[in-house]
């Protein structure tokens, strides 16, 4: 009897779990707490930000639905075509036109009035700002011109094309008269004509006489005109523009004219400059009607240099200087007087220029002190300082196949024996005497 007892129990006590088990199933979740989860978590702003990404859905989809129809149906760009920024200063008041002053009608007076051009647009006849003076613009120069009143808001800088922007020599070379051997007399004339009206003009004015314009300097290669260069930019108080020949021929009918043209104008806008043509013969050869021999890119490319050379405009304190290793190739209107006034040759150095270009290079060089500079400068005979210089390098090269720290004499004669008689082949000086 107690065994069944127990038994009873025992199913009471199960079924009872059982019970208790349906009823701890979980309750469902109301409206109420399911705001609470989406609120969890949620910044301040998260409704607005999902609203205006909505919003740009729906225009996305709009936009991408109308790029399907033709961009003159609806004057719609595509969207890889969208240039932002440029359209919100469009439509930004401070936005400006870019015109050119062409007239000032009754200058000096109260009742002024400045007639203007804007491009692909018109000509207008308009006043200037109430910031802006009488004097602080003139006829031919580029202004801001306000879009809804059409004044005249702002003179703008003359338009310079970047390329002719980064042809100016910032940093001044670390290149002077001493570093030049063998040629003192070339030297004092370039200084005279260069130097003297730039710092000292007084001296001309008193004579009554105009300083020379252009200076053109001429000789085999490697004799040293391009590092004359250098050294007056490094001498001079002035802007040095150096320019290639071969940059000046352009692609396109008058771009090479324009560059030359933008280069005179910048030229202009400095106190002191001096310009700087290397390797002129690649433009400034002799003009001729056989097409086969002549380009007329080129030739109008030279013209214009002769117009600015002529002077129509004051060039005030600008300088020319030229260099070329063919003067006989040079067209004669080029290089008159006038134009050019200095002829500077650049002969082959002497004996004792020979020996001073070698002392030249022993300076910056680990050499023995007993060197015979004459001994090596008379083996190098009819050579060019370039040439010199590569006698010191090769036998510098001998010095460190030999592992040894200095450069003796013995290593300057193998370097003699072999840049000076070993590559006469290709010595651009034979060359030259044959051109002349």
């Amino acid at each position: 009897m107690n065994t069944d007892k127990k038994e009873e129990k025992k199913k009471e006590e199960n079924k009872d779990e059982v019970d208790d088990g349906k009823e701890k199933k979980p309750k469902p979740v109301d409206e109420a707490d399911i705001d609470l989860l989406k609120r969890y978590g949620r910044g301040p702003y998260s409704e607005k930000i999902k609203a205006i990404e909505d919003e740009v859905k729906a225009y996305t989809k709009t936009i991408n639905k109308l790029c399907g129809i033709r961009e003159s149906d609806t004057g719609l760009a595509l969207p890889t075509n969208w240039v932002i920024e440029q359209d919100r200063q469009a439509l930004g008041e401070d936005c400006l036109y870019v015109g050119r002053l062409t007239k000032i009608i009754d200058p000096n007076t109260d009742h002024s009035k400045y007639i203007i051009h804007i491009r692909q647009m018109a000509k207008y006849v308009v006043d200037l700002d109430k910031d802006l003076s009488p004097t602080d613009v003139e006829e031919g120069m580029r202004i801001g011109v306000e879009k809804k009143k059409l004044k005249i808001a702002l003179p703008l800088p003359p338009k310079i094309d970047p390329t002719v922007s980064l042809m100016t020599v910032e940093e001044k070379p670390d290149v002077s008269y001493d570093d030049i051997g063998g040629y003192t007399e070339q030297l004092e004339k370039l200084r005279e004509v260069l130097e003297l009206p730039l710092l000292n003009p007084q001296i001309f004015v008193q004579l009554g006489i105009d300083p020379p314009k252009g200076v053109l300097l001429y000789g085999p290669p490697g004799t040293g005109k391009t590092l004359t260069a250098r050294a007056v930019a490094n001498r001079a108080d002035a802007c040095f523009i150096r320019i290639s020949g071969c940059e000046l021929v352009q692609k396109y009918i008058g771009e090479g004219a324009r560059l030359v043209r933008e280069l005179f104008t910048m030229a202009r806008t400095k106190k002191a400059c001096i310009i700087f043509f290397d390797e002129i013969d690649s433009i400034g050869g002799v003009r001729t009607d056989d097409p086969e021999f002549g380009d007329t890119e080129v030739q109008r490319t030279m013209l214009e240099i002769i117009t600015q050379l002529d002077g129509f405009d004051s060039r005030g304190n600008i300088k020319v200087l030229m260099a070329t290793n063919r003067p006989d190739v040079l067209d004669p209107a080029l290089i008159r007087p006038g134009r050019v006034d200095r002829k500077i040759e650049y002969s082959l150095p002497d004996l004792e220029g020979r020996v001073q270009i070698f002392r030249i290079h022993a300076k910056s060089m680990a050499m023995d002190k007993d060197v015979r500079f004459e001994l090596l400068a008379r083996l190098c005979h009819n050579t060019t300082g370039a040439d010199i210089r590569s006698v010191c390098i090769e036998a510098g090269m001998f010095a460190i196949r030999a592992r040894r720290k200095t450069i003796n004499e013995k290593d300057l004669l193998d370097s003699v024996e072999k840049v000076i008689k070993g590559y006469s082949k290709f010595s651009s000086t034979k060359k030259y005497m044959i051109f002349n």
